[in-house]
């Protein structure tokens, strides 16, 4: 059986994320009506470079950001058969905040690197992003109750629990007057400050990482199986189940490290992209990843534009997630699919 009639879904998808792409860079506080005309922009050059400086690494990270939350939600409700996990489930996002904070706190008592602060702080989060990966695989090879899916998810939460109790501590230790207050806006997600070397920065690892789980989308649908079934069909379900969670959730410890943590579109996005398109893998994957980017980039619109100081991405992203998750719910439309 085919999935022509996926196709134009996600052609529509594809055209719906350019045409956004294009208008998001002519949104903004400058000029006065928060719509830029292309008139103006060829001939004002403040305009142009606010343009390329400013808003292109804006919205191109917002994209990114929203794609690989997106796909990584997919993958890992697949991989690990439960509707309600998140790409952060693993120990991912506590981890990169405990990373971040660290370096917010550590990194002024060395004065010669705090010219290239927000660079040591974006690969601290991700380092600790990692870690926390490996400690919820260490965690999950050595407890002994269960199957190994459940292993895993107890192993997340656990360590999830430790990351978070540490990022505590360093709160408490922090300057009140000028280290917490740059954790607790970290915390909050935002994409005010991405310029292109933090795109340059987490491009590498988005590339990769959602390359990896686009050429294998057709294999989560047997790896979404128990083990003995998916080693039937041909399938490794171990090694494969580990290359991909791995490509899954490094692309997100990139993007988190430079946006802070941006709850709800990983839980949110895959079950949208499933009611409209279906569950296989195939054409859920594709549509998650392009309707994350979407919501992303039209959240950061609004943050930016909605009053006079920005609001932060987290926050809105989790607002709206969360009432368009309840509507869906409220419509009994939400359904699990195997």
């Amino acid at each position: 059986m085919t999935a022509n009639w996926r196709r134009p879904p996600l052609v529509l998808l594809t055209v719906t994320l350019l045409l956004g792409v294009l208008l998001s860079l002519l949104v903004g506080r400058y000029p006065a009506p928060y719509v830029m005309s292309p008139a103006t922009l060829l001939r004002d050059g403040l305009a142009r470079r606010l343009v390329l400086n400013l808003r292109l690494p804006r919205v191109l990270a917002a994209c990114l950001l929203g794609m690989t939350l997106a796909a990584s939600g997919t993958v890992l409700q697949m991989l690990l058969r439960n509707p309600l996990v998140e790409p952060g489930f693993l120990g991912v996002s506590q981890g990169a905040a405990f990373g971040a904070a660290l370096c917010i706190v550590v990194l002024p008592r060395l004065g010669p690197l705090r010219g290239s602060r927000p660079l040591w702080v974006a690969a601290s989060a991700t380092l600790f992003a990692g870690i926390g990966l490996a400690l919820s695989y260490a965690f999950a090879r050595r407890i002994r109750y269960g199957g190994y899916v459940l292993r895993l998810v107890l192993s997340g939460i656990t360590v999830s629990a430790i990351f978070s109790s540490g990022v505590g501590v360093l709160k408490y230790l922090a300057d009140p007057l000028s280290e917490l207050p740059d954790i607790v806006f970290w915390m909050l997600g935002g994409l005010w400050g991405v310029t292109w070397t933090d795109l340059r920065y987490l491009l590498p690892f988005v590339v990769l990482g959602l390359t990896v789980v686009l050429l294998m989308r057709w294999r989560l649908n047997l790896l979404s199986l128990d083990d003995d079934t998916s080693f039937s069909l041909g399938a490794e379900p171990g090694r494969e189940r580990a290359l991909a969670l791995l490509a899954a959730v490094s692309a997100t410890a990139a993007v988190v490290s430079v946006a802070g943590i941006v709850g709800w579109i990983g839980l949110l996005i895959p079950h949208v992209a499933r009611r409209w398109v279906g569950a296989d893998a195939r054409a859920a994957l594709p549509a998650s990843l392009l309707l994350g980017g979407l919501f992303a980039m039209l959240c950061d619109d609004l943050a930016r534009t909605l009053l006079a100081g920005e609001i932060p991405l987290g926050i809105l992203a989790s607002f709206l997630g969360a009432i368009w998750f309840l509507a869906m719910m409220l419509r009994g439309g939400v359904r699990v699919h195997r």
